[in-house]
């Protein structure tokens, strides 16, 4: 079953959303690292001031979020998309199109309707056959040293988190290969601000999200 919830009218009520958007002609984008690491700088740079970011995949082309917005749901997508191809434009050199146009939302109801959204982000990368189990996808908020919003009241599963949600204080762009990748995180570096621990990591900027095939 494909989740792929149908736009509604969306204020910034403080209320939890699943946000879909793919990119232009579903093109598999965010294979290439530099433009995931892209991705997740600009997420995470409006995170805390435009939304509280709980859960999260990225895709070689499409995304999927839970979010709670602290502005207008319309406003937060478009400061991602928006700020993600304005900086494609600056740091990639890229003038292509990259996303399809508009999104779309579900607002999570209750707890139950949260732990089914949860797992469907985490289970994502494994139905495509990207790894195994969901602790083993870097692009997704399974992956260990994520650091995320809590869930809010409310809306938490309680126990059905726990086989799924990784914790461990890792680093999530820290790959096998002796990458010089310029990009991950913020320009800190460090666990205390918006993203993960990139303490060890010499990168210094970029990130992506979206539904990897």
């Amino acid at each position: 079953m494909v989740l792929k919830p149908a736009r509604e009218h969306a204020t910034n009520n403080a209320q939890t959303y699943f946000v879909t958007s793919d990119t232009w002609e579903r093109r598999a984008l965010f294979r290439t690292e530099s433009w995931a690491r892209l991705f997740f700088k600009t997420l995470l740079s409006h995170r805390g001031e435009a939304y509280l970011l709980h859960e999260f995949v990225l895709m070689p082309d499409h995304f999927h979020l839970l979010i709670t917005p602290s502005i207008a749901l319309e406003r937060a997508v478009q400061l991602i998309k928006g700020g993600f191809s304005f900086q494609a434009r600056k740091e990639l050199g890229s003038n292509m199109e990259i996303w399809q146009r508009g999104f779309a939302d579900h607002r999570i109801r209750d707890a139950k309707d949260y732990d089914k959204h949860l797992h469907y982000i985490h289970l994502n990368p494994v139905k495509r056959h990207l790894c195994v189990s969901p602790a083993e996808y870097r692009y997704s908020s399974a992956y260990p040293g994520w650091k995320l919003d809590p869930i809010p009241q409310g809306l938490k599963p309680g126990e059905f988190l726990a086989p799924l949600s990784g914790t461990a204080e890792a680093v999530p762009f820290q790959s096998n290969s002796k990458s010089n990748s310029k990009g991950n995180g913020n320009s800190k570096g460090n666990a205390n601000s918006k993203g993960y621990d990139n303490s060890k990591s010499d990168s210094n900027g970029s990130g992506s999200s979206a539904n990897m095939i």
